[in-house]
C-alpha cells in the first residue's frame, strides 16, 4: 500500500498535471509504472538547459481524484497527477517558472517517456522550505 506525500512530507504537492505516457511506438514504456513510481522531470525554460533534470515526483490520482493507493497495479496511462518538488531548496527556483499551461516531461534518464501539461497550481507558492528525507538522504 502507497502512504501518501503529504502523509510523508506533512505538506500538500506543489502542483498538478494532466499526463499522457507514450507508448512503445512513440519512444515510451511497455506499460505505464505503478504508484511510487520515481521519476525525473523536465520543462523548458531558458534559465536552464535541455540535460538539466529536476528532481519531481508524481502522485497519480483516479477518476474520483483521489490518490491511488495500490501499488501493485499500473496506473492509468493517461491521467493527473499531483507533482512534489523533493528537494526543498529548488522550490524557489521553480516558483518563477511553473505557471499553468506549462509543457512538460515524465523523464528516465535523457528519455521522455510521458507529456504533460500543469493544470493547477496548489502549494508551489506557499509550501514551507521544511527538510524532508527521501529514500534515505536528507534535504535542507
Amino acid at each position: 500500500m502507497f502512504t501518501s506525500y503529504d502523509t510523508r512530507f506533512g505538506h500538500y504537492a506543489d502542483f498538478k498535471v494532466a499526463y499522457r505516457f507514450y507508448n512503445l511506438e512513440e519512444g515510451g514504456r511497455k506499460m505505464a509504472p505503478y504508484q511510487g513510481y520515481r521519476s525525473d522531470f523536465w520543462y523548458e525554460h531558458s534559465e536552464h538547459s535541455t540535460k538539466q533534470i529536476f528532481m519531481i515526483y508524481p502522485e497519480f490520482e483516479d477518476k474520483d481524484r483521489a490518490i491511488i493507493t495500490n501499488s501493485e497495479v499500473s496506473v492509468p496511462e493517461k491521467g493527473k497527477a499531483r507533482m512534489w518538488i523533493l528537494a526543498p531548496q529548488m522550490r524557489s527556483y521553480h516558483r518563477d517558472k511553473i505557471k499553468i499551461g506549462l509543457a512538460c516531461y515524465f523523464m528516465e534518464g535523457p528519455r521522455r517517456v510521458a507529456e504533460c501539461t500543469v493544470i493547477e497550481i496548489i502549494n508551489l507558492l506557499i509550501n514551507p522550505r521544511l527538510p524532508i528525507e527521501v529514500n534515505g538522504t536528507r534535504y535542507e
